[in-house]
Formats: structure tokens, sequence, C-alpha cells
């Protein structure tokens, strides 16, 4: 029992947890405010939103910290974030719309935000579906470029926060920040800047 205890990826796991035990305590309390449908919404949506940027700033933190062990959790951060978008997606069809695949279309033709938000989810799928390591064996170099769609999809979470708030922008663009910051350090540079300032660390530590 101890050393389940002990294990990290048990303490990661239980973490991501967290939101969906929020939501379940304040639905059973009656805590989920006078628009229960639209907090649901928000909070799933904001999940999904911070998992990505868990997952993407998880290379960058272990190029600073020359911590190879931390990659073993960008996996899980990344299926936790895709079940937090899949609440989303089912809070928004279900409770939202009641099934109304004709009213669901339009939705996502003529709303941009939904448009956006869609585009999103449809293509985590992909990778959620191709998260195994066997998976990884019989796609080889193509599930690295596959998962690669990891970016775009974060750029496009943000664009669907950005257009679905109508007046304070400041938390979207919070967000907004934060992934082009973890996307640029994806780059050239960006490794470059972050191997430098590992270097630094590391001699100030002698």
């Amino acid at each position: 029992m101890g050393a389940v205890l002990r294990n990290p990826k048990l303490w990661v796991f239980g973490l991501c947890l967290l939101p969906l035990a929020r939501l379940i305590v304040l639905g059973v309390s009656g805590g989920l405010g006078a628009n229960p449908i639209e907090f649901i919404t928000r909070s799933t949506g904001t999940w999904t939103l911070v998992g990505l940027l868990l997952t993407l700033s998880i290379t960058p933190l272990r190029r600073l910290s020359g911590r190879a062990e931390l990659i073993r959790y960008r996996r899980m951060l990344g299926l936790f974030s895709f079940f937090y978008a899949c609440l989303h997606f089912v809070t928004y069809i279900w409770l939202d719309q009641f099934f109304d695949l004709t009213a669901i279309a339009k939705d996502i033709v003529k709303r941009p935000f939904i448009t956006v938000g869609f585009t999103a989810f449809v293509l985590l799928i992909p990778l959620a579906a191709t998260s195994t390591h066997a998976m990884m064996r019989r796609l080889g170099r193509r599930w690295q470029q596959l998962h690669r769609l990891i970016y775009p999809i974060a750029l496009l979470a943000v664009v669907h926060y950005l257009w679905l708030v109508k007046k304070d922008l400041t938390t979207p663009l919070v967000y907004g920040a934060v992934a082009l910051v973890l996307l640029a350090l994806r780059l050239r540079w960006g490794v470059s800047l972050l191997q430098a300032a590992r270097s630094r660390f590391v001699a100030a530590r002698v």
C-alpha cells in the first residue's frame, strides 16, 4: 500500500480527477449556479484547455530541468484533456441540444466558435486513439507526425474560448499567451533558450 501511495503517477491521476469530483459535489449540493449547463460546459472546456497546455509543457520542462522521467506523465495528461473534451462535447449535444442533430449541424456551420471547437475535438480523437505503445510501434515515424496535431489543436481551443467570451477577454488571452510561449519553445531558438537556461541553472548550483 505504501509503495502505491508513493507512486507519482497515481497522484497525478488523482489530481486530474479533481475537476470532475468538484462538478459532482457541486451538482449534488446544488452549487452549479443559476445555469448549471453553462457552468458544466465552461468548466469542462476550461479543463480541456488546461490539460492541453500541461501536455505541451512537459517537453520544455523536461529540457529545462533535465528530468527525463517527466515524459511519463505526458500521455496521461493528454488523455485527461481528451476526457474533459468528451465531457464538454457530451454536455453540449445532450444537456444543451438534447441530441437535436439538425440544430447541432446548424450550430457547427453558422457559429464560428462552435466550428473551431468542434474541429479541435475531432482532431483530438486520432491522438487519443493512437496513444498506446502498440500504436506508437505500429505507426513508427508517422506517430510523431500525427501527434504534432496537438499544436494546432491547442491554438484552436484558445480561439474557441476567445470567440465564446463576449466581454472580459483577460482569461482566454492569458491562456493564449501561455500556448504561444509553449509553442515558441518548440522552435529551434526556443530549444536553445531552454538549454542555455538549464546550463546557467546547473552552473549556479555548482
